[in-house]
Formats: C-alpha cells, sequence, structure tokens
C-alpha cells in the first residue's frame, strides 16, 4: 500500500472542544449536541464524519459511474450519521441517500450499491457499523 495523503487533526476537550487541522485549514470548536444534552451551537464528530464521508462516496460513484457511461456530475449525497445508544454500549449508523438525475432509481441503485462497494469511508465502516444505502 502506498500512502498518497496523510490529514493530521489535533482535537482538545473530546465533544466540547476545538479541533485544528496541521495545516491550518479546519480550526474550530466542537460541542454535544442538544439532543445529547449538551449545549450544541457548534459542529459535533457526527457531522464532520458525514461531511466526510460524502464527498468521498461521490468521488467513487464518479468513477463507477464513468466507466458504466453515466454522468454524476448533477449527483447528490445526503449522509445522515446517527450516535445510538445500546444499553450500556454507544454506537454509530448511517444512512446514505443518493440521489442521480437523468436516469431510473433501479438503474440508481445500482450504481449508488457498487459505489458504496469501493468508497474508502464505507469500506472502512463496513461490517462496523449499519449502514443503509438508497437511491432516491
Amino acid at each position: 500500500m502506498e500512502k498518497l495523503y496523510t490529514a493530521s487533526v489535533t482535537a482538545r476537550g473530546g465533544r466540547n472542544g476545538h479541533i485544528k487541522s496541521s495545516d491550518g485549514t479546519i480550526e474550530f470548536d466542537v460541542r454535544k449536541p442538544r439532543e445529547m444534552g449538551g449545549q450544541g451551537g457548534a459542529t459535533n464528530p457526527e457531522q464532520l464524519f458525514a461531511a466526510a464521508w460524502g464527498p468521498c462516496y461521490l468521488g467513487a460513484l464518479a468513477a463507477i459511474a464513468e466507466h458504466d457511461g453515466v454522468d454524476t456530475s448533477e449527483a447528490t449525497v445526503e449522509v445522515h450519521v446517527s450516535f445510538n445508544q445500546d444499553g450500556n454500549s454507544f454506537l454509530l449508523s448511517a444512512d446514505l441517500d443518493v440521489h442521480i438525475p437523468g436516469i431510473s432509481l433501479e438503474e440508481a441503485q445500482q450504481l449508488a450499491d457498487k459505489a458504496h462497494r469501493v468508497c474508502p469511508y464505507s469500506k472502512a465502516t463496513r461490517g462496523n457499523i449499519e449502514t443503509r444505502v438508497t437511491a432516491i
């Protein structure tokens, strides 16, 4: 395996803290959401994970679709990452709603599933979090 790029981010203070990337392009506070008993008012790890997974997934979709001759330049994915509790344990789940204009829902679902198989974020979570991918 050849590393092509490594992102470095320093986090302080946990869910009520601060994050900063080594190159300074990302620097902001994080807060526990109100829905989890926090003060809210800032981003949180689940939003950041969803924000990272979406563009990566669309990159995989574009590569798959190009091979099949489908234009996905107007495609969108809405990524929902949920923080769940199961007894005394916590876990994530995710829903990816994929819209690919100009093709049938069945074709879109086939491409969405293929992209999910090759997306690095999807691979990283496979078998670890419950994930649903749905063409809409």
